[in-house]
């Protein structure tokens, strides 16, 4: 009996010792962890409060610092969400990275609807006085237009209005082989209006996209083909590019509500959605004049409403190749948006009937420089 007492002892001494041993090793590992040994995710939230020049000091220390810099670090804000009310001057601003929303009276709007933004100014045109001006909601500047009537057309400018380079344009149907093209500028005293032919179809509406991309307007017909403007030398051409091609079921109810135009770095790019289905993004391939497939964004970020779009690059790792599309969920809190990474909606299974959705119920538009003066 003492003998087996004995060895049951020593047993509980032996556990004892290793339970004492695995206790002083643990605490030496862990005095010899440094800051490099964070974990990602405190190490992308601690970088992600740094201001960018921090941020890029940050990611020099070590590999796994470099990583967390890239992942959050902003280069570029992301637009935001202008929304037009439909009573009172009462307008907010959604900010898709903060996911905040910001509110601002704006009684110099009262009786117009938004046309087109660029370089943070608004493009408003009043139906019954027929007058077109451009709006800085930050600045409260406002620099009007001669009056023009815009009935089923949409507009474009090229710059922000104090440049000297501004130009408006707009394009209306007057039959299947002419359009009329129309131009104006800060400070002109009236718009001028040319018609062109059309050497292939071409109908405009106001479901048309516009954007200014190399010099040039760029419109994309009802149905998908591209007309081209040069102010420079006041020549149209329709290009001669077959339509991007779409599954059928793409092209349903309201199918001609679901695309969206926009640039990046110079290049072309068109988005295809459909309410059953996920978008398909073209690129125009300017060398053979096709439109290809993306099957990525390489980075970029897409932000897509119907009278402008935008692209951004150097966003936040959650933001970057997807598309941001102008409808927010979740009372405010989040944008229905598409990543090409993971190839689904977030919220999941939130593809939205444009069909749905009022034109001129809100716009993307480019913050502040100095975002906490306008909050």
């Amino acid at each position: 009996m003492a003998g087996k007492r004995r060895r049951k002892l020593k047993s509980l001494a032996e556990t004892g010792g290793s339970k004492d041993k695995t206790v002083v090793d643990k605490k030496e590992e862990l005095e010899l962890q440094t800051w490099a040994d964070l974990p990602v995710e405190l190490l992308e939230l601690i970088m992600c409060r740094l201001k960018l020049e921090d941020n890029v000091r940050a990611s020099a220390v070590c590999t796994r610092w470099h990583m967390a810099a890239l992942t959050v670090r902003v280069v570029n804000q992301p637009p935001w969400l202008v929304y037009f009310p439909k009573f009172g001057n009462l307008y907010e601003f959604y900010d898709p990275l903060q996911r905040k929303t910001y509110s601002l009276e704006l009684p110099q709007l009262h009786g117009s609807r938004v046309c087109y933004t660029k370089d943070g100014w608004l493009l408003l045109y009043r139906p019954r006085s027929h007058r077109v001006f451009f709006f800085n909601p930050f600045t409260q500047e406002l620099i009007k237009l001669p009056r023009f009537e815009l009935t089923y057309q949409i507009v474009a400018f090229s710059c922000a209005p104090t440049s000297s380079g501004c130009v408006v344009f707009t394009v209306k149907h007057v039959s299947p082989t002419v359009v009329a093209i129309s131009t104006c500028h800060p400070g002109a005293t009236e718009w001028t209006t040319v018609n062109h032919q059309n050497r292939l179809p071409f109908v405009s509406s106001i479901w048309n996209k516009l954007i200014f991309c190399n010099g040039k307007f760029y419109c994309l017909s009802l149905t998908g083909w591209l007309g081209v403007f040069s102010p420079q030398e006041r020549t149209w051409n329709v290009l001669a590019v077959p339509p991007p091609k779409c599954p059928d079921n793409f092209f349903a109810k309201n199918w001609w509500k679901g695309k969206f135009l926009t640039e990046h770095k110079g290049d072309i790019i068109v988005i295809y959605t459909c309410c059953s289905e996920n978008p398909i993004i073209f690129k125009l391939e300017t060398v053979n004049m096709v439109w290809e497939e993306m099957r990525t964004l390489n980075g970029v970020t897409l932000f897509a409403s119907f009278l402008s779009s935008h692209s951004r690059c150097e966003l936040p790792g959650s933001m970057r190749n997807s598309v941001y599309f102008s409808k927010v969920r979740f009372f405010g809190k989040r944008c229905i948006s598409y990543s090409l990474d993971n190839e689904r909606y977030y919220p999941r299974k939130e593809c939205h009937d444009w069909g749905e959705q009022d034109p001129f119920e809100n716009i993307w538009i480019e913050p502040p420089k100095d975002a906490s003066s306008f909050v």
